[in-house]
């Protein structure tokens, strides 16, 4: 068993801080990682377009981008929930997003942050039907946060996922190659259309910002998820990710104690120790369990040597 954890690597500095509280808030945990063989290595989002834990999902489905390609356009077809699409077909996604502007550049809030209610996204997307008829764009309501695009094969173009777009700056991942002109001029119209809608009105009523924008990835075809998954079960906890990404360390460990309560503690009653996949901004961490292991820990040192690779990744 796989038990994967976006969020669970902070940066050194952050590591440092947290260190000492680890053990209270998740035993079960820091006794995994005590008793875990540690594979680290870094990865690289400004080349992948997406994140450390996209880029494990991308790889565990066996995806292969074709040379023009960054890693992130497989988010398309690996994400993509709709029955019957061509092996042979890009898919390509757009997510529902906030965006506003900062001193410095643009910020953007991806679906998961923005509580978007079936109506919200039902009412957004038939206003939006009309804008793409006749610009070779299709539409198609694939989730309530996510919709699928038909693009012209002359308008395909590397972009970023969400999440990583949300972690930086949509100027850093803006297109601007001239074969997404089209894409921008619609993208544009959107925004304006959506500025007074309903349902953006009822959001501000609610506190909640304004469903602005639609945010385009993927382009990869289901054929380039080549390999099947792994054999083993993959449990995916997101708790920790938000707290994360908003450097709220105190959530963080309020996650991982919760987790510690219904996740970890139940696996050790059961004899469990599963494979850790532990993802940072730019790290990736497999703690797979030893041999002997559970009397490593009483070795001299023994508890407390994973906490060098924790916080001396770099």
């Amino acid at each position: 068993m796989h038990i994967v954890l976006p969020g669970a690597l902070p940066d050194p500095e952050a590591a440092r801080a947290l260190l000492p509280h680890l053990h209270e808030a998740a035993p079960t945990f820091t006794g995994w990682l005590a008793r875990g063989r540690a594979r680290l290595r870094t990865v690289e989002p400004a080349a992948s377009g997406c994140t450390a834990y996209e880029q494990w999902q991308l790889e565990r489905a066996g995806f292969k981008p074709d040379p023009q390609q960054n890693l992130s356009a497989g988010l398309g077809p690996l994400w993509a929930s709709g029955s019957g699409l061509a092996p042979d077909q890009p898919i390509w996604l757009a997510e529902l997003v906030h965006m506003a502007p900062t001193q410095s550049s643009t910020a953007m809030l991806a679906s998961e942050a923005l509580r978007i209610t079936p109506d919200q996204s039902v009412a957004l997307f038939e206003s939006a039907q009309t804008l793409f008829e006749g610009t070779g764009f299709q539409l198609h309501h694939d989730s309530d946060e996510r919709w699928r695009i038909g693009v012209p094969a002359s308008c395909a173009f590397n972009g970023a996922s969400p999440a990583l777009v949300a972690a930086t700056s949509v100027n850093d991942w803006w297109p601007q190659q001239e074969a997404a002109r089209p894409w921008r001029r619609l993208f544009n119209e959107i925004q304006m259309l959506w500025y007074g809608h309903p349902a953006n009105a009822a959001r501000a009523n609610q506190g909640l910002p304004p469903i602005n924008g639609l945010w385009l990835f993927g382009g990869a075809r289901p054929e380039q998820l080549q390999t099947p998954a792994p054999p083993g079960e993959a449990r995916h906890y997101e708790a920790l990710q938000a707290p994360f990404m908003a450097q709220d360390w105190g959530g963080w460990l309020a996650a991982l104690a919760e987790l510690e309560a219904q996740v970890f503690r139940p696996l050790q009653q059961q004899d469990i120790q599963p494979v850790l996949v532990l993802a940072g901004r730019s790290e990736l961490a497999t703690l797979e369990p030893r041999l002997l292991a559970r009397w490593t820990q009483w070795l001299p040192g023994g508890r407390n040597t994973w906490s060098k690779w924790w916080l001396y990744r770099n």
